[in-house]
This record gives C-alpha cells, sequence and structure tokens, in this order.
C-alpha cells in the first residue's frame, strides 16, 4: 500500500505508508519547533493534499534553521526530513532559496555545539552543499 502527497490533482510523492507517516510525524515535530503550520492537510484515504503557498513558507523556515544550527547533532537529525521536504517543495513549485541567513533575529546563536574541534564533515564543506546532494538523489528516488 502507499500514500500520496497531491497538490490538486498532481501526485507529488507516492511513498510508502511507513515513510508516509514517519515524514508527517516529523513534520509535526517541525510544526511545533517553529511555529509554523506546514502547507500539509491530514492523510484522508490515503491522500494529503498539500497547500504550496503554506508549504513554501514552512520549507524556508526549516531549511533557515538548518543553515542557522552550529549543533552537529541537530543537523544529523534534521538532514534527512529536510532534504525530502525540499524535494517536495520544488515539485509543488516552491523556489528554494539556498543563501544562508547573515544572522539570527535577535544576534544570538542557539543550541550551539560544544565541541574542543569542530567535526571534519562540517569543516570540510557547507551545510548546504551536501543538502543540495541529498535533495538530487531523493528527487530521484521518490515516486510521484
Amino acid at each position: 500500500m502507499s500514500q500520496y502527497f497531491t497538490m490538486g490533482e498532481e501526485s507529488l510523492w507516492n511513498p510508502s505508508n511507513g515513510a508516509a507517516r514517519l515524514f508527517l510525524r516529523q513534520t509535526a515535530v517541525f510544526e511545533a519547533e517553529l511555529g509554523l503550520p506546514s502547507g500539509l492537510g491530514p492523510m484522508d484515504n490515503d491522500e494529503c493534499q498539500i497547500d504550496p503557498v503554506a508549504l513554501g513558507a514552512f520549507a524556508h523556515a526549516v531549511l533557515e534553521y538548518h543553515q542557522r544550527t552550529p549543533h552537529a547533532v541537530i543537523l544529523a537529525l534534521s538532514e534527512g526530513f529536510t532534504a525530502t521536504l525540499l524535494v517536495l517543495a520544488q515539485r509543488a513549485g516552491v523556489e528554494v532559496c539556498w543563501t544562508p541567513p547573515h544572522s539570527d533575529q535577535d544576534g544570538h546563536l542557539r543550541d550551539v555545539q560544544v565541541s574542543t574541534r569542530p567535526p571534519a564533515s562540517l569543516a570540510a564543506e557547507p551545510k548546504t552543499q551536501g543538502l543540495r546532494v541529498k535533495v538530487r538523489e531523493l528527487d530521484q528516488l521518490m515516486p510521484r
């Protein structure tokens, strides 16, 4: 069995039940964390309608959250969800802004990783480079 994430009559993603359930649960976590609606409606009769405007705002907020944090564990936990969300957003016609934000709204860092040295994976490439690669890969793997 599978479920459909649709915009109008267009199917944007047709994942298995387990992948859809996990994605929607992670979406709820980020909605609560960011205080924003995702634009994903309820899963009714194996179909979830998408509001592209709300999805666009949510996707930009999640990407900005991912880009701003220097915390290695938060990055690891959020990367797969963020990449999946960005594929869905792009399929919904949302233009993704990959330019990292300049500063936090109040100028303070949140969730700072305390470590004696940064992980090699964070020092070797900008955060968005690996995320862009994952988005391209997932776009090929996510059935419509």
